[in-house]
């Protein structure tokens, strides 16, 4: 018996060690099992409580008073940390936040500074459809914050020339044209927009920090990263030399121009873009220059809520700012110098002399370079994969469309299509940027948009008169034929309704949902062009 109990355990486990491998196996099953139970528990539980709080909140405060509360609850917990409070504390106490959130590592005492000077002109009110009190329930309140922001809140101020380091591209990126994202964009169609009841921006990180101080010059609210995508900030290479880059950039930031108790308004130009020459190790900056373009009639973006919640009614307006930008009154010099004894001296004040110290800077003579139209553009796809169709002006379109005998595809709408104050974001932000829909209107189409307003200035020409003959607010898709005339054309409205209906509820009048693609949204389009061609077929092949 002693033999075979041996032989039993020189063949295998003994029949207790046995069993407990299978019974941790089982327990490790039944945990694993019970995870996403427990995961799901958790969230309804913490549903329900959030649930409780709000309507805790709701009696104890009102509506306003809990919008106000949200206003500050950045988390969504429905309670107010010290830091979330720190607003409210900070106003109640007369205090003022921080002007810059320089991050220790790019302060240089020794390094070199330079002045930068804002200069603005305020948005023209009569530009707006809607900036008369009363006018659709606009009240005095919603527009305060506009009506009183005249002028920079600092017109003046000293950077270190080590900031702008964050305008660099990274080593991937070094060649003329190359261009990157300076600060991701973090939203799409897919993952929404941030709320729009918020009054407080959130503290810079990184690389957002040199630009939260430029843009603080003009108001002291500015949100780095815009609620509607496409968020941020992308750089491109304009110039190279040996020791020196020329950045173009383009920047977009929006402002909120109301305070508590006014509900939240937002001011959200339609890009900031500039530039900024500087060294390759960013210890000098040769220029800086930052602004919003004002070469279109209407180049800013209004929205203000009216109600004390995030789905309240939320009023929109376009409107006209002549000036806003930045600029650097003269390159990058050291605060301090030594003279040939080796004693130091303030370059403000200069030496026995009492002037000045005058500082000679050497001619950069580039290796390469690109022209800044080229570089705009390259920024531009970055930002909107749609403009990788090219967008000619209106008569250029239909010039084009003569010579080549084409069809135009053209857009009729309220806002800039591609920059922040545009009317036609969700459309951009699909149909135009799928690859089928890039393929067909880059093979059978000359394509082009328009503002509005830009096409009611020219009445007089036959083309805008037939173009605005069929718009209608606030988005038109038309196809025309070289001499203007209009052969198909669809509201965005419309056909956003259209596509957001599954393909066995549509009644087949309008659009198909056939073709094989799976995207109902494309499969329209792409239906919605090829109906368009098919109409004007007896011309294209005249």
């Amino acid at each position: 018996m002693a033999a075979a109990r041996s032989s039993a355990v020189e063949n295998g486990a003994p029949r207790g060690s046995i069993r407990r491998p299978l019974l941790r196996s089982l327990i490790r099953f039944l945990l694993l099992a019970a995870a996403p139970l427990v995961a799901v528990g958790f969230a309804w539980y913490r549903s329900a409580r959030l649930e409780e709080r709000r309507e805790a909140g709701l009696r104890a405060l009102g509506a306003e008073g809990l919008f106000l509360f949200s206003s500050l609850d950045t988390d969504r917990d429905l309670y107010l940390s010290p830091e979330e409070f720190k607003p409210i504390a900070e106003k109640l106490a007369g205090l003022s936040p921080p002007a810059e959130f320089e991050e220790e590592e790019d302060r240089d005492p020794n390094g070199e500074t330079l002045t930068v000077e804002a200069r603005m002109q305020p948005l023209r009110m009569d530009t707006m459809t809607k900036s008369k009190d009363g006018f659709l329930g606009v009240t005095h309140s919603s527009l305060s914050g506009l009506r009183s922001w005249k002028s920079p809140a600092v017109p003046s101020t000293v950077i270190s020339a080590r900031q702008f380091r964050a305008f660099l591209p990274p080593k991937d990126k070094l060649d003329v044209g190359d261009a990157w994202w300076i600060v991701p964009s973090e939203l799409n169609i897919f993952t929404g927009y941030l709320p729009n009841n918020r009054y407080q921006p959130p503290p810079p990180r990184g690389k957002e920090v040199i630009i939260h101080s430029l843009l603080s010059m003009f108001h002291p609210r500015p949100f780095i990263k815009t609620r509607f995508a496409p968020q941020g900030a992308v750089g491109c290479i304009r110039a190279a030399s040996e020791y020196y880059f020329d950045i173009a950039f383009r920047i977009h930031a929006e402002f909120q121009l109301n305070d508590v108790p006014d509900f939240p308004f937002w001011f959200t130009p339609g890009q900031f873009t500039g530039h900024v020459l500087l060294s390759r190790d960013a210890s000098h900056v040769r220029e800086f220059h930052l602004y919003v373009p004002n070469d279109r009639s209407l180049n800013v973006d209004m929205e203000w809520l009216y109600g004390a919640s995030e789905s309240s009614n939320m009023e929109v307006d376009i409107g006209y700012l002549p000036q806003m930008e930045l600029q650097a009154t003269g390159p990058s010099v050291p605060t301090f110098i030594h003279d040939e004894e080796g004693n130091v001296i303030d370059s403000r004040v200069g030496g026995a002399g009492g002037d000045p110290v005058q500082f000679v800077f050497e001619e950069i003579h580039w290796k390469s370079e690109i022209s800044r139209e080229e570089a705009a553009r390259r920024m531009e796809v970055t930002f909107y994969p749609f403009k990788k169709v090219e967008y000619l002006p209106f008569s250029e379109a239909f010039d084009r469309a003569q010579a080549e005998k084409k069809l135009v595809h053209s857009i009729l709408l309220w806002g800039a299509l591609d920059d922040q104050s545009c009317s036609g974001r969700t459309l951009r932000e699909t149909v135009l940027e799928s690859s089928p829909v890039l393929a067909l209107l880059n093979q059978s189409f000359i394509s082009s948009w328009s503002l509005v307003k830009e096409l009611e200035d020219l009445q007089v020409s036959h083309l805008a008169a037939l173009h605005l003959e069929k718009y209608n607010f606030p988005v038109e898709m038309m196809l025309a034929l070289p001499n203007g005339t209009v052969v198909h054309h669809i509201n965005a409205n419309y056909f956003l309704d259209q596509t957001a209906m599954k393909p066995e509820e549509d009644d087949g009048t309008m659009f198909s949902f056939s073709g094989g693609f799976e995207d109902p949204s494309t499969s329209t389009y792409i239906r919605f062009l090829q109906e368009g061609l098919e109409k004007a077929k007896e011309y294209l092949e005249q």
